[in-house]
């Protein structure tokens, strides 16, 4: 059964100037985000626009807003490139369990992601 649909979009314009980039990344991202995004070489904004934007989408799925720090909902990848979602702290409390369905997409300057939250 389905609890809840996110949808967000994100401009990766937001995240081109490298120092703003790097600022908005400790802030608002697990190490583990911080990793995969500073492989990304030339492709660091686009990553950091779509994982921001899964961020947002999982956290309007839940219905909560933003009540727990965003490095509480962790955008990971599979190795074949597919995102997932990984709940910690007070994320993980709030949700209180269910199965994560994650989309993520860019086109120009947008960045989007959908978010499906399930029992």
């Amino acid at each position: 059964m389905c609890k809840g649909v996110g949808i967000d979009l994100c401009r990766i314009s937001r995240f081109e100037d490298e120092q703003q980039r790097e600022k908005i990344i400790l802030r608002y991202y697990a190490p583990e985000e911080q990793e995969y995004i500073r492989q990304k070489g030339r492709g660091q904004a686009q990553s950091c626009a779509g994982i921001f934007a899964a961020k947002e989408a999982v956290l309007k799925a839940m219905g909560t807003g933003i009540t727990c720090a965003l490095q509480e909902v962790v955008i990971l990848h599979h190795p074949a490139g597919q995102p997932y979602v990984q709940l910690i702290g007070e994320a993980a409390a709030l949700a209180g369990g269910g199965t994560w369905q994650l989309s993520i997409t860019h086109e120009g300057d947008m960045a989007a992601a959908i978010a499906v939250w399930s029992e």
